[in-house]
């Protein structure tokens, strides 16, 4: 029995300046849907039955309001994967908001709208009273936990991991089309396409060797993979997160050593010295209130993302990333005095010979 699966919405292809090296490309590639580490996750669920998709009903020629709200033993069971996820020890962390607009994620349980999730930062080109995540059917039931523990994968920034070009699987494409374009999925050709069919490029894969037992791979039956042979039987995923998926969200977003970022002290610039993927973090507490511009300097591509702390808890203030591009990094923001901010800055790689460094002023 085919079970239902993830489809990711569609989203256009990353468009870089030409001429960029491999090493560069491959490391915006490998980052650019990744949060700054120390990022707190805002979730909401929709409740409101205000809250609805207007859809055609087949045959019928009008139309029907299909509510985002779910029930409340729908929403602790998605609490209870994100403290899945959080008691890994990862250094971004989740809370709840009542809020929609003070939410990154925002989640609904629009029945028969499928499950997906926007992938990583994609959430924050979301309209703000949209959802970024829907679970489509009752995942309350038995199998199920492993879908929203695969659909907050996403939000984490995860890739599918049956498309990982390391897999090597050859699909009876055909086959693949007709399983999922029938029941529970009804799934078009392009759809397929997009979520399992196509290879990802090696710089969005979550690493160089393929994990069959991702809790991002689908599980598939048998006659859909013609090689390697072992998976002619199916794909059968544990529905938890394995232990290269563990290594992986770890390696993006380790947990927070005891000492405190160091202080960014307003024009005097803090050298960076960071390997590609790495990231350092600065804590700014300004003698006076005005505005304020917080920018990096050197070749490099990096994301620099501003948070004001309230109540000891960061909140977002300004971001830029400026991957891929001839400028540096740069937001400009209002500090007042009195208050704490935190300055997160992540390389994605360096081109030139000199140094990289942050300053505020």
């Amino acid at each position: 029995m085919t079970r239902r699966l993830c489809s990711l919405p569609r989203r256009p292809a990353p468009c870089f300046a030409p001429g960029l090296t491999a090493e560069r490309l491959g490391a915006l590639l490998a980052g650019r849907r990744m949060w700054v580490n120390g990022t707190v996750l805002h979730y909401y669920f929709h409740t409101d039955g205000r809250d609805a998709s207007v859809i055609p009903v087949p045959g019928a020629g009008e139309l029907r309001r299909v509510p985002w709200a779910g029930s409340e033993e729908q929403r602790e069971a998605v609490r209870d994967c994100l403290r899945e996820w959080q008691e890994l020890g990862i250094g971004v962390t989740f809370a709840e908001v009542g809020d929609r607009h003070e939410a990154e994620l925002r989640i609904g349980f629009q029945s028969g709208g499928g499950s997906w999730s926007a992938v990583g930062r994609e959430a924050l080109s979301v309209g703000r009273g949209e959802r970024t995540m829907n679970l489509g059917w009752d995942v309350t039931g038995p199998g199920e936990r492993g879908t929203i523990l695969h659909v907050i994968g996403h939000a984490l920034g995860m890739a599918h991991e049956h498309q990982s070009p390391y897999a090597g699987l050859h699909w009876d494409d055909e086959a693949v089309y007709a399983e999922l374009a029938g029941p529970p999925n009804h799934w078009s050709r392009e759809t397929t396409d997009a979520n399992v069919l196509r290879t990802l490029d090696a710089g969005e894969a979550s690493g160089s060797v393929w994990d069959p037992q991702s809790v991002m791979t689908f599980p598939f039956g048998p006659g859909l993979v013609l090689e390697p042979e072992q998976y002619r039987g199916g794909l059968r995923p544990s529905g938890a997160p394995s232990p290269a998926d563990k290594e992986f969200v770890l390696r993006w977003y380790p947990p927070a050593g005891p000492a405190g970022p160091a202080a960014l002290v307003p024009f005097r610039s803090a050298p960076l010295g960071l390997g590609p993927g790495e990231q350092a973090d600065f804590g700014v507490e300004p003698s006076e209130t005005r505005d304020y511009t917080v920018g990096t300097f050197g070749d490099a591509d990096t994301v620099l993302v501003v948070f004001e702390e309230r109540d000891g808890v960061p909140r977002f203030l300004a971001g830029h990333d400026d991957g891929g591009g001839s400028d540096n990094a740069a937001v400009r923001v209002r500090f007042v005095r009195g208050r704490r901010y935190v300055v997160r800055v992540r390389l994605y790689s360096t081109w030139g010979s000199g140094e990289t460094a942050v300053m505020c002023w």
